[in-house]
């Protein structure tokens, strides 16, 4: 399983979040601290590889990060920039389904928040549950819904890391999402938006349990993403969620579903994904909303 990662409500949560933090500022040489993480999915990894000047370090060296052996998730942490903007990016993550649980999950997203980062960008690999929406579609996340069965709050709070009832109702800040809307728009870019659905997988949805989630109201579903936005509200940052829809979700292609599908439309889109994150990181620090809270970022 982890090796000791974020377990579940322990109460001494605010210290290994600090030893991990501390073990990465330690590879750093005192670099300036990143403003903003990106926590990379299925096929998107290679973002990170084009930060400029970048330190990487395998999630095995760094104190509590649990690792991932999916394929397509490379298990290293980058630290660069990408122009002005200072960037720490997760090159793959954790899941519910390999043994891990939500809190565990999380935890790397804590520790991005730790190092500076005052918005994180998530990105995944998602099934669509539009019949319009092709393979190869990018969506905006507006909203999710948790199907995942644990919850990376669960357990006692440690009241130096977030409050014990966090509100959720601005979990996908809208004023960065509209930052995100206007980039796209700017380069060319066809960006849905919609509500994610987490699933703890391993399997892929039945027919049946796809038609249950769209008339829930989720566009697209995944074994990702909700427990890290949690905690990135947890603990008072700001979350930007994006999907690539990779597939249609079963039933509604009539297609056999395969990981191998995943990562070959994650490769395919991968530059026009690329040039949405270049964009939208350039025009956060021209906007000025990666100040640190209560400096001259604009207000809610």
């Amino acid at each position: 399983m982890s090796g000791g990662g974020g377990g579940t409500g322990a109460s001494d949560l605010h210290e290994r979040i600090t030893a991990a933090a501390d073990a990465v500022r330690a590879r750093l040489g005192g670099r300036p601290a990143p403003q903003v993480g990106l926590i990379l999915g299925s096929g998107l990894g290679g973002f990170a590889d084009k930060l400029d000047g970048a330190v990487a370090i395998d999630y095995a060296d760094i104190p509590g990060f649990p690792r991932s052996k999916v394929v397509g998730h490379a298990g290293r942490l980058v630290i660069g920039a990408r122009g002005d903007t200072r960037c720490v990016a997760m090159q793959g993550r954790v899941h519910l389904y390999e043994g891990h649980s939500a809190a565990e999950v999380a935890f790397p997203a804590r520790v991005l928040v730790a190092l500076g980062a005052r918005v994180v960008i998530v990105t995944n690999a998602a099934g669509g549950l539009r019949p319009a929406w092709q393979p190869g579609t990018l969506m905006l996340i507006r909203d999710h819904l948790d199907l995942l069965r644990d919850h990376p709050l669960r357990g006692p709070n440690d009241d130096r890391v977030g409050p014990r009832f966090p509100d959720m109702t601005r979990a996908y800040a809208p004023e960065l999402r509209a930052i995100v809307r206007a980039v796209a728009a700017a380069r060319g870019v066809a960006l849905e938006e919609g509500v994610y659905v987490a699933m703890p997988g391993p399997t892929y949805e039945t027919p049946a349990e796809v038609k249950m989630l769209q008339v829930l109201g989720a566009d697209a579903t995944g074994m990702s993403t909700v427990p890290e936005v949690v905690a990135i509200n947890h603990m008072g940052a700001r979350a930007i969620g994006i999907s690539c829809i990779t597939n249609q979700a079963a039933g509604i292609s009539g297609e056999t579903l395969s990981h191998d599908e995943v990562t070959a439309t994650a490769a395919r889109v991968r530059a026009t994904f690329e040039g949405l994150l270049d964009g939208v990181l350039a025009e956060l620090a021209r906007a000025g909303e990666l100040a640190p809270a209560g400096a001259d970022r604009p207000a809610r």
